[in-house]
């Protein structure tokens, strides 16, 4: 009968027996936080999938050193592994990926009933946190890019329309395009109201002469082109 609220790794090392209770132990809680991520959250397949793994080959990673003076240059190894994505995650993805570590170095040592009940706390913090309206926030805040002509003096020229429309605006970066012919413009901005931005838009496009105008959030991709 196994303790399991006590590692269990023999003293004398690691079985065939224990190697596959700790791996298959690790993916069903693995498969148990992956699915807890995906409510209420945008997602993809592929990010779902090594999040349900992690925990296993974390927990591999430290079998395999347990009781070796290197098991802390494996467990700085370990943590690495957050750079495995190309893209950079939001908050939650990150924070998704060191709960599934976390996991899986619990299981490294042997500690399946530990393991288990970190899964189960840190999944109902999750659900907990995304149900609950106090801690949902309203897509306020944008970047705004606007483009315009050389001609056009820049300085305080959309500030009476972002006033209207904004509860905060901040000028991050001015750049040339088009050999000089055109000015970008970037801003931080929080909206005061997220259903107005089509009027919102209307109203910089009769100050811009109807260029280019792109207004998106934080973390998209085209943010990290700014």
């Amino acid at each position: 009968m196994l303790n399991i609220f006590g590692s269990v790794i023999p003293a004398d090392g690691i079985t065939p027996q224990i190697f596959i209770i700790l791996v298959l132990v690790s993916l069903v809680l693995g498969a148990l936080m992956a699915l807890i991520h995906t409510y209420k959250n945008d997602y993809t397949k592929s990010f779902v999938m090594t999040l349900a793994i992690l925990p296993a080959v974390v927990c591999v990673v430290i079998l395999m050193v347990n009781g070796n003076i290197g098991a802390g240059v494996a467990v700085a190894g370990a943590f690495s592994l957050v750079r495995f994505r190309s893209a950079p995650g939001t908050a939650r993805e990150i924070g998704a990926i060191f709960a599934a570590m976390g996991m899986g170095l619990i299981l490294g040592m042997g500690y399946i009933g530990y393991a288990a009940l970190f899964t189960v706390l840190i999944s109902l913090a999750m659900l907990i946190y995304s149900a609950l309206s106090i801690v949902e926030t309203k897509n306020l805040k944008k970047n705004l890019k606007i483009t315009i002509p050389e001609n056009l003096d820049y300085s305080g020229v959309f500030d009476e329309i972002l006033k209207s429309y904004t509860k905060s605006y901040r000028l991050r970066q001015v750049k040339t395009s088009n050999m000089g012919a055109l000015f970008k413009l970037s801003y931080e901005i929080v909206l005061s109201d997220p259903s107005a931005e089509k009027e919102f838009i209307d109203k910089l496009r009769t100050r811009n002469g109807n260029l280019e105008i792109s207004l998106s959030d934080p973390q998209s991709p085209e943010t990290e082109q700014l």
